[in-house]
């Protein structure tokens, strides 16, 4: 089985960066003497020959958006080579076990799991099938250098967009894997539940090394911590900045983290950074209370005062709908935001973000989320849920369908329209928004991880599984129409 082709990668979706999760395996098989290939399928068209003649395809699955993709791409794969062993990694595999098998999968590998996915290979290469065992591995692997040269490069991701315009190409590492904290709503807890992992700082200067041969300017830190193992972050931080003085990254870490180590966050600034990504969720005590996230209203704002005191920008990232969250809640989160001048580090999406119950979530374990689920729904592989206030789920949908609809509007633009909605939701009068921040430095691309795939990205997706050729918006996860007639026809035709 050593023969190129004869396994084949596939991603369907990872927040509009190259590939990690393929970068990895691809690294592990590579290194193990195996010679696979790789498709990226947010930005390339499936090689329908590829397929073919692959007698293992893994679907790299660390996302609910990566997944509901990832489901589709296996109906696909399965149509054009039946007799394939069919395996999905990441996150989101084991929470979702039975399912994928039921749907063909002979491989379903969570945690650590690429030297799991090599041992598959070398089995397929004997004749023998995967071998079954435990789904979530959480022994400490041996690191080996990310493999980028199989992917598309860095132009064709998301990018790095500065307050005056200009952008930059931007790599992506990941310093650790896991995280230490139980946040009940996080998928990465009922995986990890509390580990993680730290990469070797000599993998990660490399990595990034090779990125800023290619063009890199700029770094992203997808740690769902970076601050976890704060002593080995910095060490990462001081290497780099010796050799790369110029290049800037951003990071996500907790709000507690963040006042916990708020004293080292001008170092920080000085080795790079430019702006935090912090799972602020809600303001509500209640909802952060269910939520478990380990810290209140007055916490976010001390943060948001750190971080720019530091010289950096803090930018929250949102789950303002919840069964939990009140109209009130919401108003005053939209006030927070604008009292705090924070519109320009608000992507308006997180203003839409509706909490996501998918199956192994630790909320499900409570009272309060047994009491209003319904079965689970195997096509949006959640437990669904009703808002007990018929105007919260109604502003939900409205919200969406103003951000969904006029993508390139910035938020300094959009946040003024969802303040409207929200006064005529609670039936207040209008009230004059101001606006005094200049924009924030941001990523291109601003959707999220535990979101619902837009229609735009199940129509690209449905473009790019039928091997059609296809134009990636200036926004890979809403964006303007597909360039030709017939890709714009095709995604209508597919949602």
């Amino acid at each position: 089985m050593r023969s190129d082709g004869d396994i084949l990668l596939l991603s369907t979706y990872e927040l509009g960066h190259q590939p990690h999760l393929l970068t990895l395996a691809l690294g592990f098989l590579s290194e193990a003497g195996f010679q696979p290939r790789a498709l990226d399928l947010s930005v390339q068209k499936l090689d329908e020959a590829a397929v073919k003649q692959a007698r293992l395809v893994a679907i790299a699955v660390p996302m609910h958006t990566a997944l509901r993709l990832g489901l589709r791409a296996a109906e696909r794969v399965r149509s054009l080579n039946p007799s394939v062993t069919l395996a999905f990694y990441g996150l989101y595999a084991p929470l979702n076990e039975a399912l994928l098998r039921a749907r063909g999968a002979s491989l379903v590998l969570g945690g650590e799991a690429e030297e799991a996915l090599v041992e598959a290979a070398r089995r397929l290469e004997r004749g023998l099938p995967p071998q079954s065992g435990p789904d979530v591995l959480l022994d400490r692997l041996r690191f080996v250098l990310p493999r980028r040269d199989l992917l598309p490069a860095l132009d064709r991701y998301a990018k790095l967009r500065l307050p005056d315009g200009e952008e930059r190409l931007t790599g992506y590492v990941e310093a650790s894997r896991g995280c230490k904290h139980l946040c009940r709503h996080c998928p990465v807890p009922a995986v990890y539940g509390g580990r993680f992992f730290v990469v070797s700082e000599d993998i990660l200067v490399e990595d990034v090394r090779r990125q800023v041969a290619a063009g890199a300017r700029h770094i992203t830190f997808g740690d769902p911590d970076f601050l976890n193992g704060p002593q080995h972050a910095l060490r990462v931080l001081r290497a780099l900045h010796v050799q790369f003085p110029s290049l800037t990254f951003d990071f996500t870490a907790k709000i507690e983290h963040l006042l916990a180590e708020r004293d080292r966050l001008p170092e920080l600034a000085a080795l790079g950074c430019i702006f935090i990504v912090s799972a602020v969720e809600s303001l509500s005590a209640r909802v952060l209370d269910l939520l478990d996230k380990g810290h209140s209203a007055a916490d976010v704002d001390a943060a948001v005062t750190a971080v720019r005191a530091a010289g950096m920008t803090l930018r929250p990232s949102l789950m303002p709908f919840t069964p939990w969250s009140t109209l009130a809640d919401y108003l005053e989160l939209l006030q927070f935001i604008e009292t705090r001048e924070m519109v320009g580090a608000v992507d308006p999406v997180q203003l839409t973000i509706r909490l996501l119950l998918p199956p192994g979530s630790l909320l499900l374990a409570l009272p309060e989320v047994q009491a209003i689920i319904g079965p689970l729904d195997e096509t949006r592989l959640t437990y669904p849920w009703v808002h007990p206030d018929p105007r919260m789920d109604a502003l939900q949908a409205a919200v969406s369908s103003l951000c969904g609809a006029r993508p390139d509007d910035p938020p300094e633009v959009l946040f003024p329209e969802i303040v409207a909605l929200a006064r005529t939701a609670a039936e207040l009068p209008p009230a004059i928004v101001s606006i005094q921040a200049q924009p924030s430095p941001r990523l291109t691309e601003h959707w999220f991880c535990c979101a619902e795939p837009t229609d735009r990205q199940m129509g690209l997706a449905s473009l790019a599984l039928a091997g059609e050729d296809f134009v990636l918006p200036a926004c890979p996860s809403y964006g303007s129409e597909a360039t030709s007639e017939a890709a714009s026809e095709a995604a209508h035709d597919a949602v």
